[in-house]
């Protein structure tokens, strides 16, 4: 009984708070724009006819409409579009960074060579060998 007694006395007041706040419309601060209050629920609900006729699709094997075929091949040419537009500038960004790398190796690789040439060089004959002569 005395259990029975706390849950009342504790859902007493939670009652008393929901039936005191049943005439607010919402919990949003007004800031004196009433005609935009009283606007928003036309906006929100539709009239019964278009509510019927919204839920009155065509079935799954009927055949689409003339506007619907093409307003779906519009969609899909457009994601083609963008697809290839971010493909072509991937494949742009790519070819530029392996262009970049390209020449640092080629640079690397002449000073390599050249540093090479003339730790090697003696000073007795030409640097290369094909200007030697006795080859």
């Amino acid at each position: 009984m005395a259990g029975t007694q706390t849950v009342l006395l504790t859902l007493l007041p939670t009652v008393l708070i929901l039936i005191a706040l049943a005439g607010v419309e919402s919990a949003a601060v007004k800031d004196g724009k009433d005609s935009e209050a009283k606007g928003a629920p036309k906006r929100v609900f539709m009239p019964a006819s278009d509510a019927s006729n919204f839920f009155k699709r065509r079935g799954r094997r009927s055949p689409r409409t003339y506007e619907e075929y093409y307003a779906e091949q519009r969609v899909k040419l457009a994601g083609n579009e963008r697809r290839r537009e971010h493909l072509e500038e991937q494949n742009n960004e790519y070819e530029n960074y392996l262009e970049e790398e390209r020449d640092e190796q080629y640079e690397r690789t002449r000073e390599k060579n050249e540093q090479w040439r003339e730790f090697h060089y003696d000073g007795q004959y030409p640097r290369y060998p094909h200007h030697r002569h006795y080859v």
